[in-house]
């Protein structure tokens, strides 16, 4: 069977996959705190058809390089992405965005997770939580909570994380710690989680240990303002076009080989 056909299979999965990934990115461009995925490929197993061979002062010849035919590509990685995006003013206090490197770190049940989407909430409870109710936390790894949030008014966050407020017509500072930001060594190994949120891998290791803003390289945060997806729709539309070709490349590369399986199977008759 023709080696170039399963080579043409193989460019359809690939590219199949990174129309899967640009697909997601374009879906997510106006998602808060979403960081676009890229796909990129290697080239998959080579038979060899002759061997190299070493020059020959015996002989009088040179050296021989080997003839190898390549049998396809594959996926080597599904990066994500985790450059700044672009920052909205909403003027909204409790809009936050990481100016800089870290994350948010959120407790959800028992498991701790981070994000760069900053549009938190306080509940009736007094905790301060993201959109979907996970608990927002301090640099003492405790949840941020206000006692009696009925009686505070004109809640304020500095660059440095720390909070304060009034109440009863007395400017307080709130007891905790900052709001955390937390760094890691490698973040392109953090997993995606779902719903704007990260969790720990292997490859990315634990997050720092010091977590308040704007130490030890974290950045600070920005109150009223909140982090766009750093998705360019004109860098994947662009990359659309080109997977688009690409596939139907391949598809030409089947069609192609099977017309010569057709004049193979005609040479019968």
């Amino acid at each position: 069977m023709l080696r170039s056909m399963y080579s043409g299979v193989s460019g359809l999965k690939n590219f199949q996959t990174k129309l899967d990934v640009i697909g997601n990115n374009i879906a997510n461009v106006n998602t808060y705190g979403f960081k676009k995925g890229r796909v990129t490929f290697k080239d998959t197993m080579n038979q060899t058809i002759g061997g190299a061979t070493a020059p020959s002062t015996a002989l009088g010849m040179g050296g021989i390089n080997a003839k190898q035919v390549g049998l396809g590509s594959q996926v080597a990685t599904i990066d994500t992405l985790h450059d700044a995006g672009s920052i909205q003013t909403t003027n909204r206090v409790l809009d936050l965005a990481i100016q800089g490197d870290g994350y948010f770190q959120v407790q959800k049940g028992i498991e701790t997770l981070y994000t760069r989407a900053g549009n938190f909430y306080f509940d009736n409870n007094g905790s301060l939580v993201t959109g979907s109710g996970e608990f927002v936390t301090d640099s003492d790894n405790a949840v941020v909570e206000i006692e009696n949030i009925d009686e505070v008014e004109n809640i304020s966050i500095g660059v440095d994380g720390k909070i304060s407020y009034i109440r009863n017509g007395v400017l307080e500072n709130y007891p905790g710690g900052a709001i955390a930001v937390v760094r890691f060594a490698n973040s392109g190994g953090l997993e995606k989680a779902g719903g704007n949120l990260f969790k720990v891998s292997q490859s990315s290791g634990g997050p720092s240990e010091v977590k308040e803003p704007g130490q030890s390289g974290a950045g600070t945060i920005l109150s009223g303002a909140l982090e766009m997806s750093n998705v360019d729709l004109s860098e994947e539309f662009t990359e659309m076009i080109t997977t688009q070709r690409a596939f139907q490349a391949n598809t030409k590369i089947i069609t192609t080989s099977d017309e010569i399986l057709q004049e193979l199977v005609n040479l019968k008759r």
